[in-house]
């Protein structure tokens, strides 16, 4: 499956320009990969300096990416400048569980999105189960 995802709100708090503390997507996000799905950066951070410092955040975490801003494969089917995805985890997704984050501005709740990708067969409940959620002063 191919899965955008955004950055800011989702793997790490609001803190543009800087990048925010980690929300628990890390892991998750991790398995992903290791199960065999496509992960796409799906993220407002064009800029180079703001782009690199997000990519950064993911060769940091160990998280290999598929794509950025766009599916690699999408040129055979396509010209639309819209990256393809079979789903996509925003913070600003209708029905997407949140959290209180800084700023005022919510979050992603990763444990809500680990147990509905546990549903859609995508993760295992062993994996899911070795997922610490502990939001330190998030809540």
């Amino acid at each position: 499956m191919n899965i955008l995802i955004d950055f800011d709100g989702t793997c790490v708090t609001h803190q543009f320009p800087q990048i925010g503390e980690e929300v628990g997507a890390a892991q998750v996000l991790r398995d992903l990969v290791k199960n065999g799905h496509n992960l796409i950066l799906f993220t407002m951070r064009a800029e180079d300096c703001y782009l690199d410092e997000a990519l950064d955040w993911f060769q940091k975490n160990k998280i290999k990416l598929y794509g950025i801003n766009v599916n690699p494969e999408q040129h055979k089917f396509t010209r639309s400048p819209k990256a393809y995805g079979d789903l996509l985890i925003d913070d600003i997704s209708l029905g997407i569980k949140k959290l209180h984050c800084h700023f005022n501005r919510p979050c992603v709740d990763w444990k809500w999105v680990s147990e509905e990708l546990g549903k859609q067969g995508l993760l295992t409940a062993e994996q899911i189960k070795q997922y610490n959620f502990s939001m330190q002063g998030y809540l």
